[in-house]
């Protein structure tokens, strides 16, 4: 079944966005540094059993960036309006790592609870990880690197911040999704990955599937396990021989789950 490309504008933003399959929606959100078009494979498998709106986030594909930072709230806001306005009434969720830190947000609200029935995360980020020794020492480097620049005026404290970033140290102190990053995409990278979103757990009422690569590097394991710790109506499946990206590591095993779980 071919997917119909479709737009929606929001706060002025082109959001680009792709229809496909017949059903109930389900609404399915993709993670950082990708786009709609890595969960256009299993939202096809799920066509006859439910009609998938897959969107590219705004700042991703072909939709448009924000025009400031925006937060995690930002982006629930946004999705949560594309659900209200498309009238996608008791919709279903698919989303994969930074879509499950967008989804956490939404689902905790009052309007997210009204919105929202069955959830599926997979390889969801949001957690409050694990941190090494290293990971601390990076930080705080960082952090004397950028102090005394801060004191600086304003044009000359972005020209010499903006020197520091070029630098070797600076490369080897940040992330890889963060050195491909500049602008407004940067700074909403920063606004997410640093807020954790543990205490919303126990307000989702929402029953959600937890489906998790079992090699996945990105968000362990354990993050998934907490997950279902926290989440009242969560259960947690681990496939075998799959990482961060499970429905394309092992994509027909993946979509016979998500079919149980969404026909169940």
């Amino acid at each position: 079944m071919m997917a119909e490309q479709n737009h929606f504008t929001y706060r002025n933003l082109n959001i680009a966005y792709r229809k496909i399959g017949q059903g109930k929606p389900l609404v399915v959100l993709h993670g950082w540094g990708t786009s709609g078009k890595v969960m256009v494979p299993l939202s096809e498998m799920l066509s006859d059993l439910r009609t998938c709106y897959v969107l590219d986030l705004p700042g991703f594909g072909a939709s448009s960036p924000p025009e400031s930072a925006w937060t995690i709230d930002d982006y629930a806001d946004f999705v949560q309006t594309f659900i209200q306005e498309l009238g996608l009434e008791k919709t279903d969720l698919l989303v994969h790592s930074f879509g499950g830190r967008i989804t956490l947000k939404l689902c905790a609200r009052e309007a997210g609870q009204e919105l929202v029935d069955k959830v599926l995360i997979t390889g969801g980020a949001g957690i409050k990880p694990k941190r090494s020794l290293t990971f601390y020492f990076k930080k705080y480097l960082a952090k004397t690197l950028k102090a005394p620049l801060q004191l600086l005026p304003g044009q000359l404290r972005k020209y010499t911040l903006n020197k520091l970033r070029s630098t070797a140290i600076w490369r080897w102190l940040g992330s890889s999704d963060y050195q491909k990053l500049s602008g407004v995409m940067r700074d909403t990278f920063v606004k997410s990955v640093t807020e954790h979103l543990d205490e919303y757990l126990p307000h989702i009422s929402q029953e959600v599937l937890l489906l998790w690569g079992r090699e996945d590097a990105a968000t362990p394991l354990y993050q998934g396990e907490r997950m279902e710790k926290g989440i009242k109506n969560a259960a947690l499946v681990a496939i075998d021989n799959a990482g961060h990206y499970a429905f394309l590591d092992r994509p027909k095993h993946f979509a016979s789950i998500a079919r149980a779980f969404f026909e169940g």
